[in-house]
């Protein structure tokens, strides 16, 4: 039975500044004896999950959020973008779950796509659109990116 990620207590608070400090975190975690995953994801597929975003901000994504969620996002994306954190539980069509956080890899070989992806941002522009904010500059993907990272990594816990 799935999580409802709204109500997992226990969760690491993390404040990431750059992408190097997400890198650290997972390196931390991949390397730990046991990480213990408070929410609906393994290790591997929520490692997978941040590169596929990072490398989707300078690609592109080719899906789009359903109309409602595009009329509003960009009316939201400064709170999101800008907030504090991010808030868990958004709720993906089943169709887009196995694009969204792709499994079949190590926890080892999922850092190292990370790796790659995170090098990627640092040397190319992030600008591709959102699917639900729309236009985004590179400066907004970044701190977006971070409070990603922050949120799904919340719920690995190292032992």
């Amino acid at each position: 039975m799935a999580v409802n990620p709204r109500t997992v207590k226990g969760r690491r608070q993390l404040k990431f500044e750059t992408f190097d400090d997400v890198v650290s975190d997972v390196e931390r975690l991949v390397a730990a004896q046991n990480c213990r995953m408070l929410g609906n994801w393994a290790l591997p597929e929520l490692i997978n999950h941040l590169a596929m975003t990072m490398n989707s901000s300078i690609d592109g994504v080719v899906t789009k959020a359903p109309f409602l969620i595009r009329f509003i996002g960009p009316l939201i994306k400064r709170s999101v973008v800008y907030g504090k954190k991010l808030s868990p539980g958004i709720k993906l069509p089943a169709e887009a779950v196995h694009v969204a956080f792709p499994s079949g890899s190590s926890s080892q070989q999922s850092l190292d796509a990370l790796r790659v992806a995170f090098a990627r941002a640092e040397r190319e522009r992030m600008e591709a659109d959102h699917p639900a904010f729309g236009r985004m500059t590179h400066e907004e993907w970044l701190l977006m990116q971070l409070r990603h990272a922050e949120m799904h990594l919340s719920f690995a816990i190292p032992e």
